[in-house]
């Protein structure tokens, strides 16, 4: 019997499993970028995708339940907590739309208290 050798490579395996693990890490990733504390976030016509050097996420549930970087705190101690932070941090808020409106003030006024110069209220494109 008479072998012969290959004049190509045949790259469409190669290709299928590149894809799948292309989707893999996408939708992985899209599930790390939303974080793991449920909110409805209000949706806005002109969303835009906030900058991710270093900044503090501030999260309020529709009950007013605030965390700051996933750890449960209350009002008072998100001041003590952002008293450490420089004031150039970007700060981004995601509000529940459900909050009532006197929740989301309060939270943005100890905010603005504190000095702080950069905060994004993330919203969902509609």
């Amino acid at each position: 019997m008479n072998e012969q050798e290959f004049d190509y490579l045949n790259v469409i395996p190669l290709v299928d499993v590149m894809l799948v693990l292309l989707t893999i890490v996408l939708t992985t990733s899209t599930f790390i970028a939303t974080g793991s504390i449920q909110v409805n976030l209000p949706k806005a016509e002109n969303s835009e995708m906030a900058a991710s050097v270093q900044s503090r996420t501030i999260v309020v549930d529709k009950d007013g339940q605030l965390w700051l970087d996933e750890q449960q705190l209350s009002l008072d101690d998100l001041s003590a907590a952002l008293s450490a932070t420089e004031r150039d941090t970007p700060l981004l808020l995601r509000a529940d739309k459900e909050l009532a409106l006197q929740g989301f003030v309060a939270v943005y006024e100890r905010i603005k208290v504190l000095g702080f110069t950069s905060l994004s209220l993330q919203t969902e494109q509609l």
